[in-house]
């Protein structure tokens, strides 16, 4: 087991929240760090620690939670895990991890039900419930006694502590917590048994900004050294930036699985911006089949299905000043919406 220490430049500042088995990655830097172990990008990357659910169905009484799922979650990614509320996503991981038995269907990790797993935290880490600690003991004694069951040694905890930046509050009682330190503590015992499997529910609901990187930083790593991560969450913007692969839930089935590009450029369309003093003459010359204008104040147009070099060539021989030419990609939000529009369980009312 590593001790978590690295060799650096002299010149090189690093933070022990950034270490994932002796990595550390400069402070300040934008790079991922690169995977240890072997050139094609880690010691764990391997087809047997794969998530594999095979037509999963999960029901309460008459209501269908999950319905008939199957996906695969490949090491060496990070897979975002995405839905509406009610889509089934908290269902499913609960499964993952034997919290629920399937109605129907198998999932298996590395192979294996999570059940039979005869140490489970050395192989998957888990966060689904932050708030599921004894509230009287110190976040270093929750550590020690779920280090005890699993044969881990003392010096772990020292580690994990260090690593999620609990260091300063590990003496503090759990219930005292606020919601990020109690995500930090959830993160540290999901990371206590230097396990390949990763499968982290809302990570970074609660952590301030600094927080939030840090967890990017941490799940890509992971995932670079080849270890399979499983991430959900509800901002749409940091998994654009976070996950390699995207999995969508929408009232228990799977609406979409595949690459985030992919994704978003099957679900998006490219727009053009453009603010004239010309924009009702420009919008007049435009006008044509496969061409949606759209306006939301004088002088601004908002194009779809032309390119910008198109645009500006037709301003150009008409003689149209341009103050904005400005092209526009759909990002993955504006996919996940499009995607899940008619699959939100819990539908609010338009503002207008």
């Amino acid at each position: 087991m590593s001790s978590g220490r690295s060799r650096c430049r002299s010149a090189t500042r690093s933070d022990p929240r950034d270490r994932w088995r002796g990595t550390a990655v400069p402070r300040g830097s934008t790079e991922e760090p690169s995977g240890g172990g072997r050139a094609d990008g880690g010691f764990f990357r391997s087809v047997k620690h794969m998530i594999v659910a095979e037509n999963l169905s999960k029901d309460f009484g008459a209501k269908h939670a999950v319905s008939d799922v199957s996906f695969t979650v490949q090491p060496g990614k990070v897979t975002g895990f995405l839905g509406p509320n009610g889509a089934g996503k908290s269902t499913t991981m609960r499964m993952i991890v034997g919290l629920d038995r399937p109605s129907k269907g198998r999932v298996t990790v590395n192979g294996r039900a999570y059940t039979g797993m005869r140490s489970p935290l050395t192989e998957v880490g888990v966060l689904l419930d932050a708030k599921a600690v004894h509230t009287g003991r110190s976040a270093k004694n929750h550590l020690r006694a779920m280090a005890a069951t699993h044969g881990i040694p003392r010096s772990r905890v020292d580690e994990v502590i260090e690593i999620t930046g609990l260091t300063s509050v590990a003496k503090k009682r759990a219930g005292g917590f606020s919601l990020g330190m109690g995500q930090r503590l959830g993160i540290a015992a999901a990371l206590l048994g230097n396990p390949h499997t990763l499968i982290l529910d809302e990570p970074v609901n609660g952590l301030d900004p600094e927080g939030v990187m840090w967890v990017r930083r941490f799940v890509r790593h992971a995932a670079s050294e080849g270890r399979t991560v499983l991430l959900s969450s509800h901002l749409m913007s940091e998994m654009a930036v976070t996950a390699d692969h995207i999995i969508v839930l929408g009232r228990g089935k799977v609406l979409a699985d595949a690459p985030v590009t992919d994704l978003v450029s099957q679900w998006t369309q490219h727009s053009v911006r453009v603010r004239s003093p010309h924009a009702s003459s420009l919008a007049e010359a435009l006008a044509a089949d496969g061409i949606t204008i759209t306006t939301s104040e004088p002088g601004l147009l908002d194009i779809v299905g032309v390119t910008a070099a198109t645009v500006g060539d037709l301003a150009a021989s008409r003689g149209f000043a341009l103050h904005e030419l400005t092209p526009a990609s759909g990002t993955l939000e504006d996919a996940y919406l499009r995607l899940t529009g008619e699959d939100v369980e819990y539908k609010t009312k338009d503002i207008a």
